[in-house]
């Protein structure tokens, strides 16, 4: 909840951000106040707290309230996490895994079960996947790739724009492209995934909330991550995406059950014959 609150912070009203601002600062103390209370505090109206509830997927101030006990209760306090130019390597280091691991925190507590159990549906049972990604989500999109391409599975990534805008036409019913974007904005993947989607094929979509990539696919896996672009600060965006491809992996492995398992174990058996396993 705390993650997700920094990822909409600068999408909603003035008077909703006063109250962010109040909660990410004393989280452990909200939670044990009222709806008046929280208003009177921050300074801001009940209907205003209402709505700021309702902008995090919430259904009311309970169900708030219980969603950010959660994230308390993990373990990992949200603290302001930015890398200064003047801090030593201990307090980088601190700062940029304290900051990505409260990020994978977040985004594990608003991943839809139902919908990675989709998602690997889908992929389980596909011909052929195609995995697109542009600039930084081009090189997700190949690391997510590989892990398929190692369960014996017909797999391509492509990172060039006109490439798997091309391809995406070439795809048929039964096919599915994984689509990765942080922004779920970008004019050439929503152009690809509609092409996919054209020709019969499904879309699995590893993007935010709330954006038209989302909205598109067949199945979208949601990671709402405040991107920060400043030279010191962590790209946990691409964190997020790599586990959520890792757990997406495993679940189409398990789905797949001994006839997988019996393919690995030969490919390691002929690899270690020809000179053991590389990285």
């Amino acid at each position: 909840m705390l993650g997700r609150i920094t990822s909409v912070k600068d999408q909603i009203r003035p008077s909703e951000r006063k109250l962010a601002d109040f909660v990410l600062s004393h989280p452990g103390e909200v939670i044990n106040l009222s709806m008046a209370e929280v208003a009177r505090r921050s300074e801001v109206s009940e209907p205003t707290v209402a709505r700021f509830c309702s902008a995090l997927g919430c259904k009311g101030f309970r169900e708030f309230k219980i969603k950010l006990a959660q994230d308390i209760a993990g373990g990992m306090p949200f603290l302001d996490q930015d890398v200064l130019p003047d801090d030593g390597a201990s307090g980088i280091a601190g700062k940029v895994f304290d900051r990505t691991i409260n990020t994978l925190i977040g985004v594990r507590n608003n991943l839809s079960a139902s919908m990675l159990d989709k998602a690997a549906d889908i992929l389980a049972s596909a011909r052929r996947i195609e995995f697109y990604g542009s600039g930084n989500s081009g090189t997700i999109a190949e690391d997510v790739q590989r892990r398929f391409f190692r369960l014996g599975m017909p797999t391509v990534a492509y990172s060039d724009p006109h490439v798997y805008f091309i391809s995406s036409l070439s795809l048929a019913p039964g096919d599915a492209v994984v689509a990765v974007s942080n922004s779920g904005r970008t004019r050439d993947i929503l152009d690809s995934v509609q092409n996919a989607l054209t020709v019969g094929a499904d879309v699995v979509a590893l993007t935010r909330s709330d954006s038209p990539l989302a909205r598109l696919a067949t199945v979208s896996l949601l990671t709402d991550v405040a991107e920060e672009y400043d030279v010191y600060s962590p790209l946990t965006s691409r964190i997020s995406h790599l586990v959520l491809g890792d757990a997406l992996s495993i679940c189409v492995a398990l789905r797949k059950g001994r006839t997988l398992h019996e393919r690995v174990e030969r490919s390691k058996a002929l690899l270690k014959e020809n000179g053991g396993l590389r990285d």
